[in-house]
């Protein structure tokens, strides 16, 4: 039986599209929500989840930190993916007919010099693949929606126009969750180590709690924070490291992180993406 991985999102997704260049031998799972990705995996409907965390562009995805905590997934690898927008029409159609340009909130704004460029009237879609769908259906051809190739290929939409968006180094991160951990650890591999930890309520706390990566010498990639259930007094920060759980120095720190912190949860750690060496 083919193994299966679910990502948010309808068929042509961005998504979607990683799902085949990640894994091409797995079946996509296409779900409403982000919930709904997660127990997918949980309950062992698909083997991975695939979630999108961030973009170079538009910063990261809204409620993610918030859901990751409270998976029972951990996350086993990272992708990240160079959006590339296109403008589809209906098979006749052509740029010079094309009105409005239908598509996610964060599509259009990566994409607004091209559309004030062509006279194109921006309009907000709930997402890139369901505008696309839209625009099959209504047969328009002053109607155009913004997304990938692959959409263009299963909604049978012609591609107008490609590689609209205004930034060339507009990229999206993509986790990878599973179940349990790899197993073992490979050799003369960089790996990334993901967390979350809240401080105890004393002066100088975070300072404290992070003192131990800087003594061991770790590089933090990533330091966010985050609001819990609403209040302005409780957070919980979520961090990227180089380096690997079983690493002495990463002991060291984590050691030394623990003792300031009312609570810390390792997310996951896995091998780091060839793009992070470019």
């Amino acid at each position: 039986m083919k193994k299966k991985i679910a990502y948010q999102g309808r068929p042509g997704a961005y998504s979607h599209l990683v799902c085949i260049k990640a894994f091409p031998n797995y079946e996509p799972v296409p779900c409403e929500s982000f919930e709904e990705v997660f127990k997918k995996t949980e309950n062992k409907e698909t083997e991975i989840s695939l979630i999108p965390i961030e973009n170079s562009q538009a910063g990261r995805v809204a409620d993610i930190h918030n859901l990751l905590p409270m998976s029972n997934l951990v996350i086993t690898g990272e992708y990240f993916h160079k959006v590339s927008h296109h403008l589809l029409g209906c098979p006749g159609s052509s740029l010079d007919s094309i009105k409005t340009a239908e598509s996610h909130l964060h599509a259009l704004a990566q994409c607004k010099d091209f559309l004030s460029k062509n006279k194109i009237k921006p309009i907000i879609s709930a997402d890139t693949a369901g505008a696309a769908e839209e625009i099959s259906k209504a047969k328009n051809n002053s109607r155009a929606a913004i997304a990938s190739e692959l959409a263009a290929k299963i909604y049978n939409l012609t591609i107008l126009s490609s590689n609209i968006e205004d930034a060339i180094h507009n990229t999206t991160r993509f986790l990878f969750m599973k179940e349990n951990f790899e197993e073992a650890r490979k050799q003369d591999t960089e790996y990334i180590t993901s967390f979350i930890f809240q401080v105890r309520n004393i002066p100088s706390a975070l300072f404290k709690a992070l003192g131990g990566f800087s003594t061991n010498k770790i590089n933090m990639l990533k330091l966010e924070s985050y609001m819990l259930k609403g209040s302005f007094k409780a957070t919980q920060f979520y961090v990227d490291i180089e380096g690997h759980p079983e690493d002495d120095n990463v002991k060291q720190a984590f050691e030394e992180l623990g003792f300031f912190s009312k609570e810390v949860k390792i997310l996951g750690y896995y091998p780091a993406s060839e793009l992070r060496k470019g």
